[in-house]
């Protein structure tokens, strides 16, 4: 029986990262190891190891655990970070470049990073600007494979962490989509557990190059991954 596959993940406590960790309960195909700068309840029958510790220490847990894959969930909201400009940058792009120039200097080789739909240098909104900036430098680090996915709408369980105007963004989201075509396509809404599949699915790929995934793609690599019988893919 082969070596399972060791990924680490940055970004546990979040949306995307609890899903991952639920993911990976059962499996023996991979193995996780959680980055997180506080403490993050893990479900029973999850196999994983987690490191509490100040950013500054990951890069030690790199090098002791050698992981092939990071998966990257690092992320807050202008309204978390305090709608700072300063607080925002120094998570969504700052930590997550710092993590992945960690990762690389202790012999990771593949990424995969959480970006979002509609990122880009030219967005006129700070918070797409910042996730287009950190796409670019993150090509930049020399991963021998990095994956960005860049979802839509997050559909899932976050309890008090969603505003209002989010919920209801939600709630409606399966009417709304139907009017979003084209190149709008791309925000429609999607399941959380759809990204954490194909953020799986992606960190076990071995072939070369830089790939971006929006919605239409995220769906296809999380289909390709790999489930137990008793599994299936929401939409």
């Amino acid at each position: 029986m082969s070596e399972p596959l060791r990924i680490a993940l940055a970004g546990a406590t979040g949306l995307i990262g609890r899903t991952v960790i639920d993911l990976a309960i059962g499996r023996d195909d991979f193995r996780l190891t959680g980055l997180s700068r506080r403490e993050v309840p893990l479900p029973d029958g999850v196999r994983m190891e987690m490191f509490v510790a100040d950013p500054a220490q990951w890069g030690e847990v790199f090098e002791a655990v050698r992981p092939t894959a990071l998966i990257c969930a690092l992320g807050t909201t202008w309204r978390q970070s305090g709608a700072d400009e300063a607080a925002f940058r120094a998570v969504d792009h700052d930590l997550v470049l710092e993590t992945a120039r960690a990762a690389k200097a202790h012999g990771v080789e593949r990424m995969v990073a959480v970006s979002s739909a509609g990122a880009s240098l030219a967005a006129k909104t700070f918070y797409l600007r910042v996730k287009g900036e950190v796409e670019r430098d993150l090509a930049k680090v020399g991963f021998k494979r990095l994956d960005v996915l860049r979802p839509g709408l997050l559909r899932g369980e976050r309890g008090e962490e969603r505003r209002p105007g989010e919920r209801i963004g939600i709630t409606v989201s399966p009417l709304t989509d139907l009017f979003l075509r084209g190149g709008m396509r791309q925000y429609r809404s999607i399941a959380a557990r759809m990204v954490a599949e194909a953020t799986l699915g992606l960190a076990m790929r071995k072939a070369a190059g830089k790939f971006s995934h929006d919605n239409d793609g995220i769906r296809r690599a999380a289909r390709e991954f790999p489930q137990p019988a008793h599994h299936a893919v929401g939409a």
